[in-house]
């Protein structure tokens, strides 16, 4: 779900090919016109928004769960492509729906706004924790030699780089003009072919090789690769602006198929790649286990640096609108902002202070929020707005299926994940 905007109660995120000025406030605007992108465009944007920080933890989740958990991704990655089409269908039934939480509203009023919203917005806030983590051990493992002494203090590479990188990001955080972050950001796609090719050559030409066997299957890690499964297809609050954006609305089932197939491809292959370079030695993410002397290491490594620092800001957008969204009548508006951002950001670095892995809160984040958002709350929208759990039928044992599926993945993985950071901390 990368780059969401929220503004009031519109979701929406930069479209970098066809209609550009889709983000207006809905109090504006009660009816967003129907948009001009193509299918080519919107399948450009659909890739962006799936492609994320979940490929570097995909081949930890496979060492995790075993060969067989590659089974759990597919089941995954089809489960999240049907709700996918659920959401379609919510919205073709209420032309009034714009965005992710009025689906939330059609179906369940107000409250069900209220609860999309704020799975939507904690999910935003942990996962730009997670790019605090994923700096800071990145940063470390190239420069493992440096030290922060602060008034006598000394502080570890990990920590000092985290605080560094929040401070590189602030400003960012400040500005209201997000339209060229929202331009940077949308190099997902190209960032992640960047990393599994740099990846890849590292194995084949660097010395590493594909020599390790794995297991075919860890029980006791399958949980955690769920989770992790489930973090990678977390996108779904954005598929409204994308179906809103097209301009021909009936090719949106082919987008999702066609972005949902190669995200699934792509996530395997490093998966695999990963697996059979490191075997059960993974790190959370791939790039904390490459030789940082090597020029493709390199490559996958600053690449994974350079995105999440342009992210940032656009992932903590919408909770700032939220947030200062109650300060409207307050005499002094812009120090309030100054201050909301400011306190949201060192929010979200002691946070990631406090959590020992990158890998532990990602897998939070995939059982208890994404498997929400992108699995059974598309569920319990579509069988309230579509009335069909009114009577019993093939498609509501099917959808039943799902949303078992989806509370699994959340109470199991929820339990587990909570646990591995309380017994890490």
């Amino acid at each position: 779900m990368e780059a969401i905007k929220q503004e009031e109660h519109s979701v929406t995120i930069p479209l970098l090919f066809g209609n550009g000025d889709m983000e207006k406030n809905a109090k504006d605007e009660q009816c967003i016109s129907i948009g001009n992108a193509s299918f080519i465009s919107t399948c450009f944007n659909g890739l962006n928004a799936l492609s994320g920080i979940g490929i570097l933890s995909v081949p930890y989740a496979l060492a995790s769960g075993g060969w067989l958990s590659l089974i759990l991704l597919i089941v995954i990655a089809s489960s999240t492509f049907y709700t996918g089409l659920l959401i379609k269908r919510c919205m073709d039934a209420d032309e009034t729906i714009k965005s992710y939480p009025d689906i939330g509203d059609r179906a369940f009023g107000k409250t069900g706004r209220m609860l999309v919203s704020i799975s939507m917005n904690v999910e935003l806030y942990l996962v730009a924790t997670g790019f605090i983590i994923l700096e800071g051990d990145n940063l470390s493992n190239l420069f493992a030699d440096i030290d922060f002494n602060i008034y006598g203090t000394r502080i570890g590479a990990k920590s000092g780089f985290m605080v560094l990188v929040a401070i590189v990001i602030l400003p960012t955080i400040w500005s209201d003009n997000m339209s060229i972050l929202s331009y940077v950001s949308a190099t997902g796609v190209l960032a992640s072919v960047i990393i599994v090719g740099s990846i890849l050559w590292a194995g084949a030409f660097d010395g590493i090789g594909f020599h390790e066997k794995g297991k075919v299957v860890n029980w006791s890690g399958v949980p955690s690769a769920i989770s992790l499964y489930a973090f990678c297809y977390c996108a779904h609050p954005v598929f409204p602006t994308l179906y809103t954006s097209m301009r021909n609305r009936r090719q949106f089932s082919k987008v999702l198929f066609v972005c949902f197939t190669i995200c699934t491809i792509t996530y395997s292959l490093m998966a695999v790649i990963g697996y059979l370079m490191f075997g059960s030695n993974l790190e959370s993410q791939i790039t904390l286990n490459l030789p940082t002397n090597n020029i493709s290491s390199r490559i996958a490594i600053w690449t994974t640096l350079i995105t999440p620092i342009a992210k940032y800001a656009l992932m903590l957008t919408p909770i700032v609108n939220a947030i200062e969204a109650q300060f409207q009548s307050s005499h002094n508006i812009k120090m309030n902002r100054f201050l909301i951002r400011t306190i949201l950001m060192i929010s979200t670095v002691v946070v990631a202070l406090s959590i020992p892995s990158f890998g532990y809160l990602m897998s939070l984040v995939g059982a208890l929020l994404s498997s929400t958002a992108s699995i059974t709350i598309p569920c319990l929208c579509y069988l309230k707005i579509s009335g069909i759990y009114r009577k019993i039928g093939i498609e509501l044992v099917f959808i039943g299926l799902v949303v078992l599926i989806g509370l699994i993945v959340t109470v199991v993985g929820t339990y587990v994940s909570l646990v591995d950071i309380i017994s890490h901390l």
